[in-house]
């Protein structure tokens, strides 16, 4: 969805200002829906720091607007309105965050928390021209789609690396954001979206995941095992190579 603001920070489509807090909140409900997490007002104020009372009268407002509605036990979902402006955000966020690692060679754990104070700033116009510098890339350094101008938009995630078994390569596709420490960890490793991984053994007793990569092998604990998402390539055997697309983005 491509509108532009006004000076007041309205769209032509909706009646409630476009502010900062309120594409937060509909960037929230969409991050959490396409991850299978319930988008409950109590989880949305734990995710955004808010109290859950504001968080109540924000989704009401929302709701209103025809952004969200209801589901079964409080659970909030986007309208196919609110998903269209949501999305309009994230790539806007993905954009950004693509730039400044090309670009500017940011750390791709320093970009998603400059992306988010610049996300709400960006025009239409500067979008166009920084996808344009970057050759429209599909994905953004942690391997996230990045959503189409126009057309539609697949935001499932892959299998987490937690789930795979003993015997087999796994594509790494996307690692998750959340965790600027995990993120630089991951780097010094090269683990990255783009790599195959040889899954080794796994320890008992909830131990760590022994994966090889480059000929050396790592154990990866399940906070981290759980932040790596991608597919397991069938038939493949134990070896490591990357793919070009995921690495860069292109």
């Amino acid at each position: 969805m491509v509108i532009e603001k006004n000076i007041k920070g309205h769209l032509s489509c909706c009646v409630i200002e476009h502010s900062e807090t309120v594409e937060n909140y509909l960037k929230a409900v969409f991050h959490m829906s396409s991850a299978g997490e319930s988008a409950a007002t109590t989880l949305i104020a734990e995710r955004l720091g808010v109290a859950p009372p504001s968080v109540s009268a924000m989704v009401k407002r929302l709701e209103e607007n025809g952004l969200v509605s209801y589901a079964g036990r409080g659970r909030v979902v986007l309208t196919g309105h609110g998903r269209g402006h949501a999305l309009a955000v994230v790539r806007r966020h993905r954009l950004l965050e693509t730039f400044l690692h090309r670009f500017l060679k940011m750390g791709w754990d320093e970009v998603h928390i400059e992306a988010e104070r610049l996300e709400h700033a960006l025009s239409s116009r500067l979008e166009d021209r920084i996808d344009e510098a970057l050759g429209f890339p599909t994905r953004d350094p942690h391997g996230d789609p990045i959503p189409p101008k126009h057309g539609p938009h697949d935001e499932a995630w892959g299998m987490p690396l937690d789930r795979s078994t003993p015997g087999c390569v796994f594509l790494v596709e996307r690692v998750s954001d959340r965790d600027s420490a995990a993120l630089r960890y991951l780097a010094e490793l090269g683990i990255l979206p783009g790599v195959e991984l040889a899954v080794r053994e796994r320890a008992p007793f909830d131990g760590p995941l022994w994966v090889e990569l480059g000929g050396r092998i790592y154990a990866l604990g399940s906070t981290l095992t759980r932040l790596i998402h991608g597919s397991v390539i069938p038939g493949a055997g134990h070896k490591t190579t990357v793919s070009t697309e995921l690495m860069t983005g292109e």
